[in-house]
């Protein structure tokens, strides 16, 4: 009978691979992790590999503007911006046609007030209708006169001032009642939006009374906001109006005015800046802001869940053709979920930016 193999004498592991091989079954290394260690910072990878780690990758972006601080700020409607809606007349509310927190359009009516005096106002614009049509008549009358040579110039000149005062009377009357969107047939009057935006405070409710010292409204005008915040005084000369700043991921404003004079008491100056509207801009509201500047030439911006800590220091895991490397980076300032590289990476390069925690215990051969 022919032997299906037979052993030959061979060094180490040679012989156990020559074994392996006539018996049509792989070797299996004795130390998997030992293997997989990188030697130059490069750990082999295929894309099953990747896979099976759960490792995602993104680019590395050029870098314009670099993070220069996160500072607590409110935000705020600025200068002009909110607009108190006065009572005209003291009255009583009748109706409400807008609730707090609407949206409003410049001249939309917010309310309906019935007034004493809107309803004595028409009765004075009738009267005074009244009076315009007499002195329109007997101007007429005698300027006819003064042409005719009957009567003196003076009489027809009176007429003509008297007609003159129950115009201006008229008018007067009719645009008052225009302005507070009155009616003196029945004595009420409007409230409009004097400009378009959001209702912040409305207190009134029909059966309310109000009168000119009150302000039943408050609008805040729409896409319009200011942050307001308090600058370190280590960033005082930093910061110049016309930075760019950051209200979380997508809302981006400018820097309008940084203030010269430092408090004692926090050893901060003012900041304000120009916000428009968007995700988390709502008057009131205690928040968070970034600041950026000017960027260092070559600098990159990655995601900060693709920064990791190694015992050398910062590292980034870049994809190669045989799978990542490892290397070490310098990093600037972090803007919330993004973090600013210096120098390690060029922009365009892909970064591991989902998996670092299972690439750690191979770099660091574990």
């Amino acid at each position: 009978m022919v032997p299906l193999f037979r052993f030959v004498r061979l060094p180490g592991a040679l012989a156990l691979l020559s074994l392996a091989a006539c018996s049509g079954e792989q070797a299996t290394p004795a130390n998997d992790s030992a293997a997989a260690q990188p030697t130059d910072g490069s750990i082999p990878l295929t894309a099953d590999n990747s896979a099976r780690l759960g490792l995602k990758f993104g680019a590395a972006v050029a870098a314009t503007e670099a993070p220069i601080a996160v500072v607590p700020a409110l935000i705020a409607p600025p200068p002009n911006a909110r607009v108190a809606v006065a009572a005209t007349f003291p009255g009583v509310v009748t109706r409400i046609l807008v609730v707090e927190g609407e949206e409003v359009r410049h001249g939309q009516p917010l309310a309906i007030v019935s007034s004493r005096d809107v309803l004595s106002m028409g009765a004075d614009l009738n009267r005074a209708s009244a009076r315009l049509g007499v002195a329109q008549s007997s101007a007429s009358r005698l300027s006819q006169l003064e042409r005719e040579g009957i009567i003196a110039g003076a009489r027809a000149d009176e007429a003509r001032a008297v007609l003159g005062e129950a115009r201006a009377d008229v008018s007067e009357k009719s645009r008052i009642l225009t302005m507070v969107n009155g009616s003196g047939a029945s004595g009420t009057y409007t409230l409009t939006a004097p400009i378009a935006g959001r209702v912040t405070s409305a207190a009134i409710h029909a059966g309310s009374v109000v009168d000119g010292t009150t302000a039943p409204y408050v609008i805040d005008a729409a896409g319009q906001y200011e942050a307001q915040a308090q600058l370190p005084e280590r960033l005082a000369g930093q910061v110049k109006p016309g930075m760019t700043v950051a209200l979380g991921d997508d809302l981006r404003g400018t820097v309008t005015a940084v203030g010269s004079t430092i408090d004692p008491a926090t050893r901060s100056v003012t900041l304000k800046a120009r916000l428009p509207a968007g995700p988390g801009a709502m008057a009131g509201r205690a928040t968070s802001l970034s600041i950026f500047g000017p960027a260092p030439t070559g600098a990159a911006m990655v995601p900060a869940a693709a920064v990791t800590t190694l015992p050398g220091g910062d590292t980034l895991f870049v994809r190669t053709r045989a799978g990542v490397v490892v290397r070490p980076v310098k990093t600037g300032g972090k803007d919330g979920h993004h973090v600013l590289i210096l120098s390690g990476v060029k922009p365009g390069e892909q970064v591991v930016v989902a998996g670092t925690s299972a690439l750690k215990p191979l770099a660091i051969g574990e």
